[in-house]
């Protein structure tokens, strides 16, 4: 579904990406684990198109990114955001509906609001919360709500970043859990950055391990905890000795 050969990316004397080969399989869940300020964020952008590569390829379903149509194109993919980033202003149907009352996939109001329903009962949540504001919710229920939007417009692709991020362990094992289950329902192609080892396993079908700006290593997760590479034995077990380099 997506192939990267050989992408850089560097901000003046930064190298952040320095030649990164990764292969995401329609229909795949990949996990991208690293320490932070590795590059992670940096290639979901690349992907995206927000930030253009200095060399390499990047191709979805066999086409050049940077000579797609920007609106087709993005109309393919969903994003579930680190912090949520729902808007404070609207509503939270309104939230979830945001896509689909905007651009070329616009419906009529109502029909917005009751798919907003219908994706915000998948993820666990009444129709009474529907026209709370953001505010009014717990950390947990904002989580919910930004994955009914993530899904909302029925994406081919979607991307979680950090999705555990700032969650309890019993309400990150659950939207772990809804995560895997509408990913594999819809039939989509996922991409997770996340540190959580709980939700690697949760939700990874495949990971790949990214230090230096390269893809250190990549394999199902079902081999991850096998595997000798240094650079993912210190990470997951998170070891301060080894050949990631730690501040003290």
């Amino acid at each position: 579904m997506i192939e990267l050969r050989g992408v850089t990316k560097s901000f003046g004397p930064n190298h952040v990406l320095r030649g990164v080969d990764l292969t995401i399989p329609k229909g795949s869940s990949m996990v991208i684990i690293g320490g932070s300020g590795t590059g992670k964020s940096v290639l979901l952008k690349c992907i995206l198109g927000l930030v253009t590569p200095d060399s390499g390829t990047i191709t979805l379903e066999g086409a050049d990114v940077t000579k797609a149509d920007r609106d087709a194109f993005l109309a393919r993919f969903g994003m579930l955001f680190q912090g949520g980033a729902l808007f404070d202003s609207m509503r939270v149907w309104e939230n979830v509906a945001f896509r689909l009352q905007r651009g070329a996939q616009k419906r009529p109001k109502a029909e917005a609001r009751e798919i907003a329903l219908e994706k915000l009962r998948r993820v666990g949540l009444g129709p009474q919360v529907a026209d709370l504001y953001p505010a009014e919710l717990s950390g947990g229920m904002q989580k919910r709500v930004s994955l009914a939007r993530a899904i909302a417009a029925g994406p081919e692709i979607i991307f979680f970043d950090e999705p555990t991020t700032g969650l309890d362990p019993i309400m990150s094992g659950v939207i772990n859990d809804l995560i895997r289950e509408i990913v594999v329902e819809m039939g989509a192609t996922a991409m997770t950055i996340t540190h959580d080892m709980s939700s690697v396993r949760a939700i990874a079908d495949n990971v790949a391990m990214i230090h230096g700006g390269k893809v250190r290593w990549t394999g199902p997760v079902s081999e991850m905890d096998a595997t000798p590479d240094p650079y993912v034995q210190q990470f997951i077990h998170g070891r301060a000795e080894g050949p990631i380099e730690s501040l003290r």
